[in-house]
């Protein structure tokens, strides 16, 4: 293990402004995440699992924009040395041009905003299985209680937790799945992706239709977890979510003010920002426009209760 924290400062490029938190807050998962926190100094933490081994990163930005990094661990090398596209620096915001009013209004608002890269396949995977056909709660708990018990204590910040990597996550007994509320099929789908875990990581150098096509090529992975991926690790900036529950009526209502939008609907309003789809979602997602809701939010049962 690494004794000392490496130390690292990057600097956003251009003349925009630039929102940490904002960017990376895609991480998070949920507010009690063992693998990532954000402090009230505006610091945020981040432990992961990286090539030569587990890796905890500090980052904080100064009021010159400037971000001031430090990482302990075994991976801490490979952590820094992969920085600037973790930030966003690899991100090109220019390129997106706002065509209505809304998104351009949010744009205005959060033009630090940039699509971050972990580079990071099976470890953002996971997360967004879990995520499948449950709520957002359920999936966050899920999360917490799977990395805190088959992952390790986080170099240098021991009340965080490393997330299992593919060979934890193969050994993962069916009662664990099932104690932390992930019914066969998600727990299925994760372990075939574990299993061939090189393949996977493979997808971070691929352009967005092959990434899509590899991971996808695991049964019990569609096109709604794979876009949701890699938006994080590859920082696809037209990965579109398709098949999500909300997001196609959230988007209709925003750009069009009527209720009842499809995924057919929801592409065709975003075909204007092709190549830019995803960060037209995030923004419209970011306005705050949403219809009223109609329905108590609803419960679903906890299959740990089963």
């Amino acid at each position: 293990m690494t004794e000392r924290p490496l130390e690292q400062h990057w600097t956003p490029p251009g003349d925009h402004p630039y929102d940490l938190r904002r960017s990376l807050g895609v991480l998070r998962r949920g507010p009690y995440d063992p693998a990532f926190r954000a402090d009230a100094d505006g610091s945020l933490w981040r432990a992961t699992r990286t090539p030569d081994g587990p890796a905890t990163l500090r980052l904080r930005q100064g009021a010159d924009g400037t971000v001031r990094a430090v990482c302990w661990g075994p991976g801490a090398g490979w952590v820094l040395e992969r920085l600037p596209e973790l930030l966003g620096g690899a991100d090109d915001p220019s390129a997106f041009v706002p065509r209505h009013r809304v998104v351009a209004e949010a744009w205005r608002r959060h033009r630090g905003l940039r699509l971050i890269r972990t580079g990071q396949v099976l470890e953002t995977l996971v997360p967004c299985v879990l995520e499948q056909r449950v709520t957002t709660e359920d999936a966050h708990r899920s999360w917490r209680l799977l990395v805190r018990r088959f992952g390790e204590p986080a170099p240098g910040a021991p009340d965080l937790y490393v997330p299992p990597g593919a060979h934890a996550l193969v050994r993962v007994p069916s009662w664990e799945w099932h104690r932390a509320g992930v019914d066969g099929k998600r727990s299925a789908a994760i372990v075939r992706a574990a299993r061939v875990a090189r393949r996977m990581e493979e997808a971070a150098a691929m352009e967005l239709p092959a990434a899509i096509a590899r991971l996808c090529a695991v049964d019990g992975i569609g096109p709604w977890t794979a876009a949701e991926t890699l938006q994080r690790s590859n920082g696809a900036a037209d990965a579109v979510t398709v098949g999500d529950l909300h997001l196609p009526g959230l988007i209709g209502y925003a750009l069009t003010g009527v209720r009842g939008a499809d995924d057919a609907r929801m592409l065709e309003l975003l075909e204007p920002y092709a190549g830019q789809r995803y960060r037209a979602a995030r923004l419209i997602l970011l306005s705050g426009i949403a219809p009223a809701r109609r329905a108590p939010r609803q419960r679903h049962a906890r299959i740990a209760r089963l």
